[in-house]
């Protein structure tokens, strides 16, 4: 490893959007902060690209309580080695999907101090908008489809917000996996782009039962639940033997359900926890993206210094795919 006495003497400055209290997005400020002082084990990055997650609106609003103010959001983080360390090499293009434990913030900060078993190398032709994008979505749908579900190639699933990060990607690895795949929409704006994505049925949940259409269409064998109080219709529109694993609650954390439905279909309720695939299999996923085979789906990217309006965007629910932030 090869830093200069200057990052040990924490001189350097670098900017971070951050906030000092909780409220609301206005609460997200550029400031000039120290960098960080990378371990023994760490590699510094220099942060090109970071995302928008929800969790962050958490952490913000301080239903999700960090563990210190001020915090600095960012689940995700791609960007550029910025000296020789622990196996990687200045220059290497590089992404985590594990920001928030790196030293100097999450991926919201200009420069971090990465854990190197974190780190994944990011493919020739994938750019740094592309890797951060498909960062924690695809490593979420990854592991909620195979790691979790088991899905297996040819099978049929239901992946509810087909629109959200984790949906559009999960929707994309299944279609890689030769899979019929449903999915959910608001509209037919976001419809069409999930048909272009090759979802097989997308139904608009506003105006149809998703559990009646997709057991017309023939059930599913496997639910990616990201809604959470829609349990019940994602345990209707199992086959026998079925599995739903529970991702997210974007809906709610509660769900009344019809345990005589559930019992007699033997459907297997499965809770995804905190999901990540391995850093193995991010390298494969990236692999994916560098091939053609999927394509994260990117709503718009935007300056880090307007963290806030981006926090405001995802909040109206109306983004497909994932908000970027980009470092200048």
């Amino acid at each position: 490893m090869h830093y200069s006495t200057a990052y040990y003497k924490g001189e350097k400055q670098m900017k971070a959007v951050q906030f000092d209290h909780y409220g609301e997005p206005d609460v997200l400020q550029s400031r000039e902060v120290p960098e960080p002082i990378p371990g023994p084990n760490d590699v510094l990055v220099q942060v090109k690209a970071t995302t928008v997650n929800r969790l962050d609106m958490f952490q913000r609003n301080g239903s999700r309580p960090v563990e210190k103010l001020p915090f600095t959001p960012g689940l995700e983080a791609s960007g550029v080695v910025m000296a020789d360390s622990n196996g990687f090499h200045k220059g290497e293009r590089v992404m985590t999907t594990h920001a928030l434990a790196a030293k100097g913030g999450g991926g919201y900060a200009g420069v971090i101090a990465v854990p190197a078993e974190d780190l994944v190398r990011i493919p020739d032709g994938v750019s740094f908008q592309q890797a951060v994008a498909a960062g924690l979505t695809s490593s979420t749908a990854w592991s909620g489809l195979f790691d979790i579900g088991h899905l297996q190639p040819g099978e049929r699933v239901l992946i509810w917000a087909g629109a959200s990060g984790v949906g559009s990607m999960a929707i994309q690895l299944a279609k890689d996996q030769h899979c019929w795949v449903a999915t959910t929409a608001s509209n037919e704006q976001k419809a069409q782009e999930l048909r272009a994505l090759g979802a097989d049925l997308v139904i608009f949940y506003r105006q149809e039962n998703v559990a009646e259409a997709v057991q017309k269409a023939g059930g599913v064998n496997l639910v990616l639940e990201l809604v959470g109080s829609t349990l019940q219709d994602s345990i209707t529109a199992c086959k026998p033997d079925g599995r739903v694993v529970l991702v997210g609650n974007l809906g709610g954390r509660e769900s009344t359900v019809d345990t005589q439905t559930w019992r007699l279909k033997r459907v297997n309720v499965l809770g995804g926890g905190l999901m990540h695939t391995t850093v193995d299999r991010e390298r494969e996923i990236l692999q994916k993206i560098a091939d053609g085979r999927i394509n994260p789906v990117i709503d718009r990217t935007m300056p880090v210094e307007q963290a806030a309006e981006a926090h405001r965007i995802l909040q109206s629910g109306e983004p497909i795919g994932k908000i970027v932030l980009e470092h200048s």
